[in-house]
């Protein structure tokens, strides 16, 4: 009896000591010790590319897709991702938009705020088509194409005099036949492609000569009454043609008639009658591209239209005059770390993923799950977008990371804020910066560690360089393509993963 009692008092006092270190325990940072907790960024290399793309004689870029043709990588290809693989593998070159157009800016400081300026508009017109449905959004009517006595001087290649710069990506795509290429703005957060279009109501200045279509033969409009023009979010109808109206947000838009067309894709394939919109009045952001490629889950998107089972793209730094490649059908590199692909009843097209949480320098944030999650009135949630160039997170969250940034990097010196970074370093003595990794933690365990050029960038040419994270009050977060540079980012779209790959543009 004795000892029963004795091991009961042994047992309540085990309890006492255990639950007195428990909110300690609780207390303190969980950490990612497997991961590496800082991250080397060349800043002598960086910073001569921000001279380099002010001062970039812009080069034949036919030139350069027939180097890349002659030596073009392999389709990528794994017996462990063999369910991507497709009878019918398509490539097309993607180039920054400074390789194509030469920024008009004195300094790079004057880019960097109109690129940020730009992608300000960017992430309005992403949560203007988030809240605003099909059901309660309207437009005035679509008006008409009005026939023009004769097309817009736009036959020979103009280069871009607005002061506006971009961190948009642009593909090369052949539209027609016979086949006329065009460069054209990726844009996984669309559904609609579309190109401008001789006549001209209005059309901003463009790269290409505007696309005509009396000179292909197999452009066709669409009927009023078509399944494909019942597709469309906004449509009207001209002398029994389908019109199309698709509307940014930002203030940009196009309109015109919708069409179908045969779309190709390099030397590596060709597809038939693919809707495309023939824009007659487009206006806005768009400059020097001859349209958009629309990569969202939408039917009318590109890779829905050619039963594409997975694409992926990489996307080189913006101040570079490389290229990569938009792929379709090409299984995704092996050591991909995949995500699971989530739905968004309220916006279908958007590509949510599951993430479940971020750490910086090997500590987990202490934000709680749900701010990355859909709730039940489609709020919410963390997409991947390749038109917005800098992540935003909810505040919460984004104060917790940049918190933790400058805890883990106080060997670097303080250079206040600029724009909408509000943590910036000054890195002009150095010739190599030691920055924490900030690495997203998604559903099911697997881990994504960003390198050091996604995580700070610079904003100047003199050494000044910010968190590349901004804050945002709107409930969905967005993962932007600067955290997308120099990674392979596959969509699988069968099934329903996101995979990231560094280091295979």
């Amino acid at each position: 009896m004795a000892s029963s009692f004795s091991d009961f008092i042994s047992f309540i006092i085990i309890i006492i000591i255990t639950v007195s270190f428990l909110p300690n325990a609780l207390c303190r940072p969980s950490l990612t010790s497997s991961l590496p907790h800082s991250q080397i960024i060349d800043v002598s290399k960086s910073i001569q590319n921000t001279l380099q793309v002010l001062s970039l004689n812009i080069k034949s870029l036919q030139q350069q897709e027939a180097i890349q043709q002659q030596q073009q990588q392999p389709l990528y290809s794994s017996s462990s991702s063999s369910s991507l693989l497709s009878s019918s593998a398509l490539s097309i070159s993607i180039y920054p938009r400074s390789s194509l157009v030469k920024p008009q800016h004195t300094d790079y400081t004057s880019l960097t705020l109109s690129r940020l300026a730009r992608d300000s508009a960017r992430v309005s017109s992403l949560n203007a088509m988030l809240q605003l449905s099909p059901t309660n959004f309207t437009y005035s009517h679509l008006k008409s194409v009005r026939t023009m006595s004769g097309p817009e001087e736009f036959q020979t290649p103009l280069i871009s005099g607005t002061s506006q710069g971009s961190g948009e990506y642009f593909a090369r795509l052949g539209i027609g036949e016979p086949a006329k290429e065009f460069y054209m703005v990726i844009d996984t957060g669309s559904d609609i492609n579309w190109l401008q279009c001789e006549p001209c109501d209005v059309c901003y200045q463009q790269t290409d000569p505007i696309f005509n279509p009396s000179d292909s033969s197999t452009y066709n409009q669409v009927p009023c009454n078509s399944p494909v023009c019942a597709a469309l979010e906004l449509s009207g109808c001209y002398t029994d043609t389908c019109m199309y109206q698709v509307s940014y947000g930002d203030g940009s838009f196009t309109e015109g008639e919708l069409a179908t067309e045969t779309v190709s894709f390099g030397d590596s394939g060709s597809f038939p009658n693919v809707a495309i919109g023939c824009g007659h009045d487009n206006e806005g952001l768009f400059t020097g591209s001859a349209g958009l490629i629309g990569l969202g889950r939408g039917s009318l998107s590109l890779p829905s239209q050619v039963k594409a089972t997975s694409f992926s793209y990489c996307l080189v730094d913006r101040d570079s005059d490389s290229s990569s490649t938009l792929e379709f059908n090409s299984a995704g590199p092996s050591d991909s770390v995949f995500a699971p692909l989530l739905r968004n009843s309220r916006r279908d097209a958007f590509f949510y993923i599951g993430l479940e949480g971020i750490s910086v320098g090997g500590e987990m944030l202490q934000v709680p799950a749900s701010i990355f999650q859909v709730d039940d009135n489609g709020r919410g949630g963390i997409i991947v977008d390749s038109g917005t160039a800098v992540t935003r997170l909810q505040s919460s969250a984004y104060s917790a990371l940049r918190d933790t940034f400058v805890k883990y990097a106080q060997n670097l010196p303080s250079a206040g804020e600029f724009e909408l970074f509000d943590t910036c370093f000054d890195l002009s003595s150095m010739s190599t910066a030691n920055v924490p990794t900030v690495a997203f933690h998604f559903s099911g365990g697997r881990t994504l560690p960003l390198q050091a050029q996604n995580i700070v960038v610079p904003v100047d040419s003199s050494g000044k360089y910010c968190l590349a994270f901004a804050p945002t009050d709107e409930s969905m977060s967005i993962i932007g393509n600067v955290q997308q540079q120099g990674i392979r980012v596959s969509y699988d779209l069968s099934n329903n993963l996101v995979g990231f790959s560094p280091d295979k543009c």
